[in-house]
């Protein structure tokens, strides 16, 4: 009889996003907890798609990525940001920014280690540490406006810190990072060889006349960053997983020997279809109004229930909490939600290492209004 060798996580089972829209699906629930639109995609997005697909473009892209959408990168992210970073040794395209954020980190985490992560955080980051053999160090986020204490984070930093992990705007929890943030976390690593993974997939979605602070706009951690963006978050193609790494060419060289033996490339007629449609820029910068009054929807949905919360600063995730109505554990809570009231939301506790549980569950706004006000009804009700 085979002996099958032990897990190398053998804590991780199915994602929480898989299993609480398995749970919606089986009970017909509305499905506000897997972050993914319920809306299609521009149009003219899928006929630029399928017009390279029958003009031919369908074998393997260049590893690093298609030269036109390299460029495009480089454009936008001067236009935006101030920093227009070398398309040929500075941007990655890769499949997803969940593959960009995995092969970063096994780029430069070796066994021994440490990572600082702030949680609550992206459930991909750790399990990806791990299998690197690095050491994971928490540093919870100050509620109840999930802001970093940066004298926390201070305390955790060593002589084995490797990398620190920062997400802004942030999921699940929808605060964002400011100039200020970006500021102290320099001056903390500025006499140190720690590097920095900033996860911006929400980079267009922040909210009432706030802007998005990226670590390309701040020198001293360009010079030391991996920045993660998506396509799928900002387009509504979350199926098409494209998603794109701009680090410094040492970094980008490291990041790009990982990637090429995770995917290697990225699907060709949609990187082309993506280039192209760049050119419309007034999409990405209309969407943070486009997303702003989808929360404001919601929320306002919400203002009859018995949640409490405070309106999201940016993603397209809205956290309530639901002290006021139970004191059960927010996976139990957030299973008898989806079963007996039709709603579906994930648990935050799934977001921290230790499952800590401070009665929050995250509803994801990317819906339709007719979606938000049904959900909103049965919310309620509660």
């Amino acid at each position: 009889m085979i002996s099958y060798p032990t897990s190398k996580l053998p804590d991780i089972g199915s994602s929480i996003f898989s299993v609480m829209t398995g749970l919606a699906n089986a009970s017909q629930a509305i499905n506000l907890s897997q972050g993914f639109p319920d809306f299609d995609c521009p149009e003219q997005l899928v006929q630029l798609a399928a017009k390279y697909m029958h003009e031919g473009f369908n074998q393997y892209a260049p590893m690093a990525g298609m030269p036109q959408l390299r460029h495009q990168i480089s454009l936008k992210t001067g236009k935006l940001y101030g920093y227009q970073p070398d398309p040929e040794t500075e941007i990655t395209v890769t499949s997803g920014a969940t593959e960009a954020l995995h092969a970063a980190i096994t780029a430069v985490v070796k066994p021994g280690d440490e990572v600082v992560v702030l949680e609550p955080c992206y459930d991909s980051y750790v399990p990806v540490i791990r299998l690197c053999g690095g050491v994971p160090v928490f540093v919870s986020l100050a509620l109840p406006d999930f802001s970093v204490d940066w004298d926390q984070v201070k305390k955790r930093l060593s002589s084995r810190t490797r990398l620190i992990i920062i997400n802004t705007p942030h999921n699940p929890t929808g605060a964002i990072l400011t100039r200020q943030d970006m500021d102290i976390l320099a001056n903390l690593i500025n006499s140190t060889d720690i590097l920095v993974l900033s996860d911006e997939v929400y980079e267009h979605m922040v909210f009432d006349e706030q802007e998005h602070y990226s670590v390309l706009q701040h020198p001293g951690l360009r010079e030391r960053s991996f920045v993660v963006s998506s396509f799928g978050k900002t387009y509504h193609t979350t199926g098409w997983k494209i998603g794109y790494a701009v680090a410094p060419a040492p970094l980008t060289a490291e990041l790009r020997k990982m990637h090429q033996f995770i995917t290697f490339s990225t699907a060709t007629p949609l990187q082309l279809a993506i280039a192209d449609f760049m050119d419309e820029e007034a999409h990405y910068l209309e969407l943070p109004a486009f997303y702003q009054a989808k929360r404001d929807y919601f929320i306002a949905q919400l203002q009859a229930s018995r949640f409490e919360f405070i309106p999201s600063a940016g993603t397209y995730f809205q956290l309530a909490r639901y002290s006021n109505i139970t004191a059960e554990h927010d996976l139990e809570f957030a299973r008898r939600l989806t079963t007996e009231t039709g709603v579906a939301a994930i648990p935050v506790s799934a977001f921290y290492h230790d499952k800590t549980d401070n009665k929050y569950l995250r509803f994801c706004f990317a819906k339709s209004e007719e979606t938000l006000k049904a959900a909103g009804e049965r919310l309620a009700k509660v």
